[in-house]
């Protein structure tokens, strides 16, 4: 089915939500306001796939783009049961501000399919991912909207995606996708390019986060991980390269702590027997994942699910800085009681921004034809977090502002300029 487009107006309620916990009363026009809370393009369609058994079967599927002032949208494409409109159009709209606050020279996007990976065998999957090409190919494109991997997919749903794309464009178009596997144009360092930018994020802001009044004289270097996945696990291996301390980390079935002895966990031994034996069977001190978040740690990086530090359980939060590695992690109750506390939030739209990063250097790579080495790759995503850190810290008027409240100040200031400069404002 083609996809049908929706432009009605409408606001993104979560959306405004965002702002309004950010952004006082009076600090942003009506106008200004009306054009940052409703996405600029809103994509559905219902995608009917052959599955093995032969029946024919009907699948959700959306794409979201918010913003596109500062260039094409970009943003990932999950499959996941509890896919919702709603949930894309948040996403998108995080999106925008995660690409201006690292100053890529694109908008935001999103999409999603309602489905259970679980459920369906890899040539049903592949069906699902080519259906999904043929119903938004009028919307999507190097100059119009670049998605790439997002929960549940990864190269090879790209791969499928950029095979369908070009057979209906008639030519090579590598640019159209990221998170492509590197035999069809991906960019090295890309799988854990997420968890690297992270550690930018942290390693620049405990360096310089002090001259611009941020109280973090006395963070120790030990970190709680929460969430193994491919981010969590690449923190905690990236972090303990670097001389941290990861004394815990957690899946859904639980999770391992060090103890109060300040070792560390074996990372190494962790990473190397996790496909075999999981969390559950790695020996040490067993930890629930809501008695993880409330470790005497430096660090507590939520690397999981949304709402995991809300307003019941801040007080609880004894970590001087916590790292959104999640989307949304922290509620807006729970961060600014974390505020009031004196810790240190380093929000989502810059800590996990180091994939979009990466995919903007695979969209780069994959117009000029020309390749950079892996190094060369993790030395430009560096420089970028660099200026972005900078940008950002600047933006706390010296520790008044929250870091939070930092980014989308400057992030919206980007989209608003870009916004007025195209006369739409």
């Amino acid at each position: 089915m083609a996809a049908i487009v929706k432009n009605d107006g409408m606001a993104c309620t979560e959306c405004v939500q965002k702002l309004e916990t950010v952004f006082a009363p009076g600090k942003l026009s009506q106008k200004e306001l009306k054009l940052l809370e409703q996405p600029q393009r809103v994509l559905s369609a219902t995608l009917k796939v052959k599955m093995d058994s032969g029946e024919q079967k009907e699948f959700k599927a959306y794409r979201v783009q918010y913003n596109t002032a500062r260039g094409p949208a970009k943003g990932g494409i999950r499959f996941h049961p509890q896919v919702n409109l709603q949930e894309v159009e948040l996403l998108a709209f995080l999106m925008s501000l995660k690409c201006a606050v690292l100053d890529l020279p694109y908008g935001g996007g999103k999409g999603g399919v309602e489905c259970n990976p679980k459920e369906l065998s890899q040539g049903e999957l592949e069906r699902i991912s080519r259906e999904y090409v043929r119903a938004f190919k009028q919307y999507i494109g190097p100059n119009k909207d670049v998605p790439a991997p997002d929960v549940n997919t990864g190269g090879q749903t790209m791969a499928w995606m950029l095979d369908e794309y070009e057979k209906l464009e008639g030519g090579h178009a590598p640019a159209a996708f990221t998170g492509k596997p590197i035999a069809l144009g991906g960019s090295l360092g890309r799988e854990y390019s997420t968890s690297l930018g992270g550690v930018f994020a942290l390693e620049k802001i405990l360096g310089q986060g002090g001259k611009h009044g941020l109280k973090l004289n006395t963070v120790n270097k030990t970190v709680a991980v929460q969430g193994f996945g491919n981010v969590g696990m690449h923190l905690a291996r990236l972090l303990h390269q670097r001389g941290w301390k990861v004394v815990a980390v957690s899946n859904s079935e639980g999770g391992v702590y060090s103890g109060s002895s300040g070792k560390g966990l074996d990372v190494p031994k962790i990473i190397a027997n996790y496909e075999k034996d999981r969390l559950g069977k790695i020996v040490g001190k067993k930890v629930s994942n809501e008695e993880l978040l409330e470790l005497d740690v430096g660090v507590l990086a939520p690397a999981a699910l949304e709402n995991q530090v809300t307003e019941k359980n801040a007080g609880k939060i004894k970590a001087k800085i916590v790292l959104e590695m999640a989307n949304a992690p922290v509620s807006p109750q729970g961060d600014k009681k974390l505020f009031a506390m004196g810790v240190t939030v380093i929000p989502d739209i810059l800590a996990n921004a180091g994939g979009v990063g990466v995919s903007y250097f695979e969209w780069v790579q994959n117009l000029q034809g020309y390749y950079w080495s892996e190094q060369e790759v993790n030395e430009k995503l560096e420089k970028k977090f660099d200026e972005a850190v900078g940008q950002v810290l600047a933006e706390t008027q010296g520790g008044k502002l929250s870091l939070r409240e930092a980014c989308y100040s400057l992030a919206v200031g980007k989209i608003l300029e870009a916004e007025r400069l195209r006369g739409r404002l």
